[in-house]
């Protein structure tokens, strides 16, 4: 095992572990901070694959806007600081369907990259990103820019909702 896939290694069981953290956390607050070392760990797989561009795009927009985003609309709600998460009863469901999504997940992953070696590959440079965004991913780029923007919309309408009524 080389230093490269250990850290791979290191780097993705503490993804999985604060996504963890982040499913079970009490307050919803800290839920979002351990949203954050699980996305900064994926950006640091994203490095070891050699795909710069891609942990840069993570950092900033997932970690630096989404997060920021999520502990704003936690503001904005007027929750108390002793509010937790509530889980519904639907708890054992939803852990048997992360199992099973892991699984074949992992399964897809393994059948498809067998034998591939990940030094020293240049797969996320923004030159072939750029080529396939603005070839073959236009018309879902544009779609997600839609859903975002109504994600926006109906967060203001749900924060402002209760003040002008």
């Amino acid at each position: 095992m080389s230093l490269t896939e250990l850290v791979f290694l290191v780097l993705a069981v503490v993804a999985a572990g604060s996504a963890l953290l982040s499913m079970t956390s009490g307050q919803l607050v800290h839920s979002a901070l351990w949203l954050v070392v699980t996305l900064g760990a994926v950006a640091g797989c994203f490095v070891l694959m050699t795909a710069e561009f891609v942990a840069w795009v993570q950092v900033l927009v997932y970690v630096g806007s989404v997060v920021v985003l999520v502990i704003f609309a936690l503001m904005l709600t007027r929750q108390t600081s002793a509010t937790t998460a509530e889980v519904t009863g639907n708890r054992w469901i939803a852990a048997a369907l992360g199992v099973v999504a892991a699984i074949g997940l992992g399964a897809t992953m393994v059948a498809g990259f067998r034998g591939e070696d990940i030094e020293g590959r240049r797969i996320g440079t923004a030159g072939s990103i750029g080529q396939a965004l603005f070839t073959d991913w236009v018309l879902p780029f544009e779609i997600l820019s839609g859903v975002l923007l109504a994600a926006l919309i109906g967060a203001i309408v749900i924060s402002r909702s209760g003040s002008d009524r």
